[in-house]
């Protein structure tokens, strides 16, 4: 009975915004076009190459090599390989090592807990100049990356077992174009989930005029990047940095499908919800310290 009441209230939505869609065509083309401007100016640089590279790394071995220096390599591959590509690089690659048996279903949801972190090239780029203060954002940076350090050492990391094989470095040709086709996937989706929750959040706010705070929520709770550029409208930089920190340490819905869509796990998610909530939590609470 709830999923038939969960269908009829998503067929409703969806059937308003065509009409609104509609109603408004030109809007939403221009709509259309600036964010695939946006997209394709910093997010697709900033994550593609990423994608690719962590995608040969595993193949060529590189989690088996580190497991020779350091237990729970996997966990500690997939934190720093997200720590500098942003999100959802993460639920990409501890999905791609499940799938290439490196790592145990149990294992994808102990990352998800601790692996979500902005870009860093955005975050001390684009959103240091809408802060208008470089040490704000050098200080949600380190408030991000300490609360996901602190989940990092409170997970139960179960040591995993590697089966190191020389077989699967015969084709360069063919891991190289598997990364690519798999990176080009989750960048579709990453574009297609953030522009349908962009479009949405746009056809709201064009018929009702909501108060800045309001509307900034809105912004960021639909997508992410919509959010953080939307706080300009805002004049207290500090309200501004809390803002933007609750977009980044909890993910807009846009991130959370996006996360979901690739894992194809409930279970799985639901990790990777905890992990934000108290991700959210502690990165609030170390932000507080720094900036006061």
């Amino acid at each position: 009975m709830k999923k038939s009441y969960r269908r009829f209230f998503i067929l409703v939505i969806l059937f308003i915004f065509l009409i609104l869609y509609i109603l408004k065509a030109n809007t939403f083309k221009d709509c259309f076009i600036q964010y695939t401007e946006l997209f394709f100016e910093h997010l697709f640089p900033a994550s593609f190459p990423f994608f690719i590279i962590s995608s040969l790394l595993i193949d060529y071995g590189l989690v088996e090599i580190i497991s020779f220096i350091f237990p729970n390599s996997a966990a500690i591959y997939t934190f720093f390989l997200s720590m500098i590509s942003g999100f959802p690089s993460g639920a990409k690659i501890s999905k791609e090592l499940y799938v290439k048996k490196k790592i145990s279903k149990e294992m994808v949801s102990e990352i998800l807990l601790f692996s979500h972190f902005p870009n860093p090239l955005f975050l001390l780029g684009s959103v240091s100049n809408i802060l208008g203060d470089y040490s704000l954002a050098v200080k949600l940076l380190i408030s991000i990356l300490f609360s996901n350090s602190i989940l990092f050492l409170l997970a139960n990391k179960k040591k995993e077992e590697f089966s190191y094989s020389e077989e699967r470095f015969s084709s360069f040709s063919m891991s190289l174009k598997l990364a690519i086709i798999e990176g080009a996937k989750t960048m579709l989706l990453i574009y297609g989930t953030s522009l349908f929750f962009y479009l949405i959040c746009t056809c709201i706010t064009q018929y009702i005029v909501l108060p800045p705070l309001l509307y900034v929520f809105l912004c960021g709770i639909f997508d992410l990047t919509q959010g953080v550029f939307s706080t300009t409208i805002l004049t207290n930089p500090i309200i501004r940095s809390y803002f933007i920190l609750f977009f980044m340490s909890f993910g807009s819905l846009s991130i959370h499908l996006q996360v979901k869509g690739i894992l194809e796990d409930n279970s799985n998610y639901y990790a990777f919800l905890k992990g934000r909530i108290w991700g959210t939590i502690l990165s609030f609470s170390i932000f507080m310290i720094l900036v006061f």
